[in-house]
């Protein structure tokens, strides 16, 4: 493996110099699942000083819902704790109370901060380790990699994957789950010296913030589009089969909080829409439908393709989905040239931006962002005219758009020079 120390400052070099981590420190603590619980884990991590580590475990794969199944919290003075939110769903707020105003230290927060939120628990502030590593241009950002080669330990993984809604949990799965937080107020302190080394330190804040203060946003519309396999289907009508056999599973789903594709897989979906079968035998004789699980809603299956059949013309999906904004890019040069060399042009600055200041160039700017500015993000690129202050109306237009400031100082000089060069 290549030596990559110098894209870890203050990192360890090499692998043969990573010392595993098999146990917490303090052994695995017991897991807290009652009021009485929750309010003692409280007034000890009150009694902590410092920011807090603060991980997740859900059940995605085998769950509907996104809900945290544990948390592990651990801060300086306090220890490691593990809490089960699932007994005492109504009983976090003396934890809330002690710990929503306290800097919390995730790794990958996007993931967890929803769920968490779902139960009361939000930081004041937030250091994530994942985002710092990525604007710290570290080529290997997972918990381990980063650990490894900051730290000079080896956390090994092996259960982030796993039905979380378990229980009793495992004891090897709580030792993992203890190991994801044990480290990670020191890998915070790392991954900071990193950024204070490269002069990132405020962008890195601005990230951190923009995270923890941004909503979920609404569902994507015709989610159903994304089963996979969609694209082997050219005909309307089997598309509204997949759309009803997708929403019939969504509900099923929804209703029992299992995971959809264990309700009945992708594959069985496209199956039908290819078959459009006329009864249950016909429904059964297809993979996956004649299975135990799936004929108890044989009826169910049968009267979404019946109520797909029985749509009228112009109730049918199209072929393609609608979309909100440009159209996909490999259609630019087809419909609007112009728009076309516009994008290839600020890539290329944004290319440039990112080999300069190591950072990816989907963290200078979203591509979406990028995307929406060259196609018509400015009403001088249909008239044709120059913009008097290319630079204010390009910084407008990223700033409507949720750019940070940092990204908007960075970015902005290289797009109005990529997308309106100076005349020869």
């Amino acid at each position: 493996m290549p030596d990559e120390s110098e894209n870890y400052p203050g990192g360890v070099a090499g692998n043969a110099t990573a010392v595993p981590l098999l146990a917490p420190a303090d052994g695995v603590p017991p897991v807290l699942d009652t009021e009485a619980d929750i309010a003692d884990a409280a007034a000890r991590l009150a009694a902590g000083s410092g920011p807090l580590a603060v991980d997740a475990e859900r059940a995605s794969g085998f769950r509907y819902s996104n809900r945290a199944y544990l948390i592990q919290l651990r801060r300086k003075g306090s220890g490691t704790f593990l809490i089960d939110p699932i007994p005492v769903d109504g009983g976090l707020t003396p934890l809330a109370r002690v710990i929503n105003d306290l800097e919390w230290v995730l790794h990958s927060a996007d993931q967890d901060l929803p769920g968490l939120a779902e139960l009361g628990l939000r930081p004041a502030a937030l250091f994530d380790t994942e985002l710092g590593g990525r604007l710290a241009g570290f080529e290997r950002v997972g918990l381990a990699a980063m650990v490894e080669r900051l730290l000079g330990r080896e956390l090994r993984k092996g259960h982030g994957a796993a039905d979380w809604s378990t229980r009793p949990l495992p004891a090897d799965w709580l030792n993992y789950a203890a190991l994801d937080v044990e480290l990670l107020l020191e890998l915070r302190d790392a991954v900071a010296e990193a950024l204070a080394e490269q002069g990132k330190t405020d962008w890195a804040a601005q990230e951190f913030e923009h995270v923890r203060t941004t909503e979920p946003g609404p569902p994507k519309a015709e989610r159903w589009r994304r089963t996979s396999g969609i694209h082997t289907l050219r005909r309307t009508r089997q598309l509204a089969i997949v759309r009803e056999l997708w929403s019939t599973r969504d509900q099923l789903a929804r209703s029992r909080d299992v995971a959809p594709a264990r309700i009945l897989p992708d594959s069985a979906i496209i199956a039908a829409a290819e078959a459009d079968p006329k009864s249950v035998a016909q429904l059964r004789a297809l993979p996956v439908f004649g299975g135990p699980r799936q004929r108890r809603y044989s009826r169910e299956w049968l009267g979404a393709v019946e109520r797909a059949r029985a749509l009228s013309d112009p109730q049918l999906p199209t072929l393609t989905q609608p979309y909100d904004g440009p159209p996909p890019v490999n259609r630019w040069e087809r419909r609007d040239p112009e728009a076309a060399a516009r994008l290839s042009a600020a890539r290329g600055a944004m290319a440039d931006l990112s080999a300069e200041h190591t950072i990816p160039v989907e963290n200078l700017l979203t591509p979406d962002l990028v995307r929406r500015l060259c196609w018509d993000g400015l009403p001088e690129f249909r008239s044709g005219a120059r913009p008097e202050d290319p630079n204010q109306a390009i910084d407008d237009f990223l700033k409507s758009g949720g750019a940070r400031p940092w990204q908007r100082e960075l970015a902005v000089p290289r797009l109005a020079e990529a997308l309106f060069p100076a005349p020869a």
